[in-house]
């Protein structure tokens, strides 16, 4: 399945590169958005299998160290391919990348069977679960508060804390920088005490988004700030993830899959509250502030799940383990 989505992934960048028409790159990128979130949730789910049941939220955190670096390097390397070359030669560079990993994956992953009586029915009973939907809401809207403010970091690095437009992309390295700071620690943390560090890193996630309305103004806080913004919000990857699979012990897959859908949901959600703040005429500021009572909204949903873990006698959940074809 892992290479099978690599395919497709080459094959939309492919589009996209060659594409003689505005309609056949938007089909192209489609194309390859179908595979984001099918490859990151199988993805979890191979990488906890591949280790001991003490170490599964740090390969979780090792897999998604691919896409918090992939911000912090190919985000820039590719807006510097694009200005030297072209915008087609970005997407080719991509669907090549693409192909180096379709290479990897069928070397470097073992083939896995599956048990014997899967069915497809367990995978969507696990999603009626409440802590699964909880952990799941979690995720919607501790990421949104993330992407409220950071969808609008760059007209308020220059508007408001005076930043020049060039200086805005290290600005924006700064935050990936913090994802992978925040993504790293929290992997090791989370396999020894995923609820608190869950808990923790939603208050330093609202604390640090509410500093923000005033700490924007001044160019040294921001930067600060910027980056425990993408430290405490990619800190709630690991455990979030591995809270989905356990709930969903026996039907790991379709959980695991759906919940990073709901990441980009929560990245949706956070682009549209801010931008109607900023509509609103509520300022470049506001996002933050807004920002802030979304991981607070996550906060009141841990402590409910956390109080049904209290309710069933806090069993550990059976870890998930990889059933499915690589």
């Amino acid at each position: 399945m892992l290479a099978a989505l690599m395919v497709l992934f080459v094959a939309g960048n492919l589009v996209t590169a060659l594409a003689p028409t505005f309609g056949a790159v938007l089909a192209g990128r489609v194309i390859a958005s179908f595979t984001h979130g099918a490859f990151f949730g199988i993805g979890a789910v191979v990488a906890a299998g591949l280790v001991a049941p003490a170490r599964r939220a740090g390969a979780i955190a090792f897999m998604f160290t691919g896409l918090t670096v992939a911000n912090v390097v190919g985000v820039p390397a590719g807006t510097l391919l694009g200005e030297a070359l072209s915008w087609r030669a970005t997407f080719a560079v991509i669907a090549l990348v693409g192909v180096v990993g379709l290479i990897g994956v069928l070397a470097l992953v073992k083939r896995g069977e599956r048990p014997a009586g899967a069915r497809v029915r367990p995978e969507f009973a696990a999603l009626a679960d409440p802590q699964v939907l909880l952990a799941m809401g979690m995720t919607v809207l501790g990421f949104g508060g993330v992407f409220v403010s950071v969808t609008y970091l760059a007209p308020m690095m220059v508007e408001v804390a005076g930043f020049s437009e060039s200086a805005v992309t290290w600005v924006l390295v700064l935050f990936g920088l913090g994802m992978v700071v925040g993504n790293a620690a929290g992997g090791r943390i989370a396999d020894r005490a995923p609820m608190p560090l869950l808990l923790g890193a939603l208050v330093a996630l609202a604390a640090t988004l509410l500093a923000f309305t005033w700490g924007a103004h001044s160019q040294a806080a921001s930067l600060v700030l910027v980056f425990l913004v993408g430290a405490f919000g990619f800190a709630t990857v690991p455990p979030l993830q591995m809270r989905v699979m356990d709930k969903a012990a026996h039907a790991p897959t379709l959980a695991s899959a759906l919940n990073i859908g709901f990441f980009n949901l929560g990245n949706a959600l956070g682009a549209w509250l801010g931008g109607a703040a900023i509509a609103g005429g509520l300022g470049l500021t506001a996002p933050n502030w807004i920002g802030a009572l979304l991981p607070l909204g996550a906060l009141v949903l841990a402590v409910a799940a956390a109080a049904l873990d209290r309710r069933a006698g806090a069993a550990p959940a059976a870890p998930a383990v990889a059933a499915v074809r690589e």
